[in-house]
């Protein structure tokens, strides 16, 4: 089935084609007629079931079709929040040309002054959805870290991260010469308010100047465990060190509101959570330092006198333009939407983990109960056993899932891996659970009644 709407939405971009040629009075040609008449009776043909056995395998050359999403339960850790809503997929259909949001630019030629689609207004309704008082649409949550990084840091100074944060923004920290620290983890695996006060004091004594910036997730992408964020955020006021609040896992699919937790900086992830295409994510800030991420170019041309008026120098003027941007507009108001049902979403992430468990050996190395869809699990003691002796070791586990139609898993993981149930309905949730359970069972692993 997938694969006849897809030859039909080739066949109708086949159509649009030739409408290009022929602008503006769409006056065919009869070799143009003819083209239209054709495709017009194949997409007729392929919707009416009487090419049923037709197969593409590829858009064009070696581009394959890419249809895990209609044919499988997708489980992956960093995918789950970041399909597309039927409205996003039709965007980028409309304005899939590179430049189209440049149709309507006038003066001052920024992007986010566009009324004409309504990006000025997205920009505003994305600073009051994460509390804050200004945003940006960037080039995902790692530009967010980067933008802020250069126009904060300084060669030499020091910023604390999570000993769970991601690399992209420990790279962005070093790539302006700053040096990141790692607040450890707590027993449990959190970073603490009072782990992060230690960690500020111990840089303190050590060089004797405090950490320029700290930059914690409130869930990790590692475990999926909830962060300490409104204590993290509390130290950094009684030091008055700015806070960034990573919230990759966390802004699209959970109420976020910076100025309720104290962040200075609230960085989102498009692609990640919010339903979006990549690569597209937001940086939002206070008032005190909008100036100072978002400074305009101040300097002109010292031979020609050029200047480039209010271009944000650090976004390097304009940042996600075109497909990916319109689609993140398209997406947000079920996105907005989708917030409010979180609880609905940690209920079925637990309701699978029980089901899980169910499983003699099965282990969940995240906190428990779960907080968050994004869960890792260990089962050493239960598939990994079985890969030690199935013909195809490790990768017994892929092949029984993808024959239950359920994929995300990194082949070869038997012993540890990480899983998302992010979107999935009541349905899908409990037909993973029981996939899960039945490949145990089949290879004589011990599940609970």
């Amino acid at each position: 089935m997938i694969e006849k709407i897809y030859r039909a939405l080739f066949c109708l971009e086949d159509l649009r084609e030739i409408l290009r040629e022929t602008a503006p009075e769409h006056r065919l040609s009869d070799e143009q007629r003819e083209r239209f008449g054709s495709i017009l009776n194949e997409i007729k043909m392929i919707l009416g079931d009487k090419r049923s056995d037709a197969k593409i395998k590829y858009v064009v050359d070696e581009i394959e079709l890419r249809t895990r999403e209609e044919e499988f339960i997708n489980i992956a850790p960093i995918q789950a929040a970041g399909r597309l809503t039927a409205e996003a997929r039709k965007a980028l259909i409309a304005y899939g040309d590179g430049y189209s949001t440049c149709d309507y630019c006038f003066k001052p030629f920024r992007i986010d002054y566009i009324k004409r689609p309504p990006i000025n207004e997205f920009i505003d309704e994305l600073a009051e959805f994460v509390g804050m008082d200004a945003a940006r649409v960037v080039r995902g949550a790692r530009n967010g870290f980067q933008i802020v990084s250069n126009a904060l840091l300084e060669k030499g100074d020091i910023v604390l991260v999570s000993s769970l944060a991601h690399y992209s923004l420990c790279l962005a920290i070093e790539s302006v010469g700053a040096i990141w620290k790692e607040v450890p983890l707590s027993e449990d695996n959190i970073i603490t308010g009072e782990n992060t006060g230690t960690k500020i004091e111990e840089v303190k004594e050590e060089t004797g100047k405090l950490p320029k910036l700290v930059a914690i997730s409130h869930f990790d992408y590692l475990l999926g465990n909830e962060h300490d964020v409104y204590g993290i955020a509390k130290i950094c006021r009684e030091y008055e060190i700015p806070f960034l609040y990573n919230g990759a896992y966390t802004v699209g699919v959970i109420p976020v509101d910076g100025k309720r937790i104290r962040a200075d900086f609230v960085v989102g992830s498009g692609h990640k959570s919010m339903a979006s295409p990549a690569p597209t994510g937001v940086l939002a800030t206070t008032e005190e330092f909008v100036d100072t991420v978002f400074a305009t170019t101040k300097l002109k041309g010292d031979v020609t006198g050029r200047k480039f008026g209010i271009k944000e120098h650090y976004l390097l003027g304009c940042t996600v333009m075109g497909a990916p941007l319109v689609a993140m507009m398209a997406s947000f108001p079920k996105v907005k939407e989708r917030v409010k049902h979180w609880d609905e979403e940690v209920d079925k992430s637990n309701f699978f983990i029980a089901q899980f468990l169910k499983i003699k050996g099965n282990r969940v190395s995240s906190e428990m109960p779960r907080k968050h869809t994004l869960t890792k699990v260990d089962t050493t003691e239960s598939f990994d056993r079985i890969a030690k002796t199935h013909k195809r070791r490790g990768y017994f586990l892929y092949d029984e899932l993808s024959k239950r139609k359920i994929t995300g898993i990194f082949p070869g993981a038997t012993k540890e891996f990480k899983l998302n149930t992010y979107g999935l309905n009541w349905y899908q949730i409990k037909y993973l659970g029981e996939a899960f359970n039945r490949i145990a069972e089949e290879y004589g692993v011990g599940v609970e009644d």
